[in-house]
C-alpha cells in the first residue's frame, strides 16, 4: 500500500495513515470491496505500533469509509470510493454469473470494456 509516514510531521502517524487511505479510496486507487492489509502487517510495513494502525482503521470505520468484517478483514466501502452501492452490487453479480458460466476473467473484462465503449 502506498503510504509513507513523515516522522517529522506535526500530524500524528495514525492520522497520516487515515488520511492516506481515505485519499487512496477517493482517487480510485482503492476500490469498494477491496481488502486492506491486516493491522499488524501494515504496522510492520510502516514501522508503526499495531495500535497506531488500529486507531486509523477505527477512525475510518467511524467515518463510514471502511468496514471491518471480523476474520474476513477490513474493506473499503462504496461510500469511501465514491462508488454507488448499486453499481458495486451489479459488478459482484456480473462476476459471479460469468464465473458460474465458465467465462474466463479476461474475456469477462473484455466484454465489459466493449459494453462501456472502451
Amino acid at each position: 500500500m502506498d503510504i509513507t509516514i513523515d516522522a517529522g510531521s506535526a500530524t500524528p502517524p495514525y492520522e497520516q495513515v487515515r488520511l492516506r487511505i481515505a485519499e487512496l479510496a477517493a482517487s480510485g486507487a482503492l476500490v469498494a470491496g477491496e481488502k486492506l492489509p491486516p493491522v499488524r502487517a501494515l504496522a510492520a510495513e510502516l514501522g508503526l505500533a499495531a495500535n497506531t494502525v488500529a486507531r486509523a482503521y477505527r477512525e475510518l470505520e467511524i467515518a463510514g469509509l471502511v468496514e471491518t468484517r471480523g476474520r474476513l478483514g477490513t474493506v473499503v466501502t462504496a461510500r469511501a470510493s465514491g462508488t454507488s452501492v448499486q453499481a458495486q452490487k451489479a459488478a459482484v453479480a456480473y462476476a459471479e454469473k460469468v464465473l458460474a458460466m465458465g467465462v474466463a476473467p479476461e474475456t469477462a473484462l473484455g466484454m465489459v470494456r466493449a459494453a462501456l465503449g472502451l
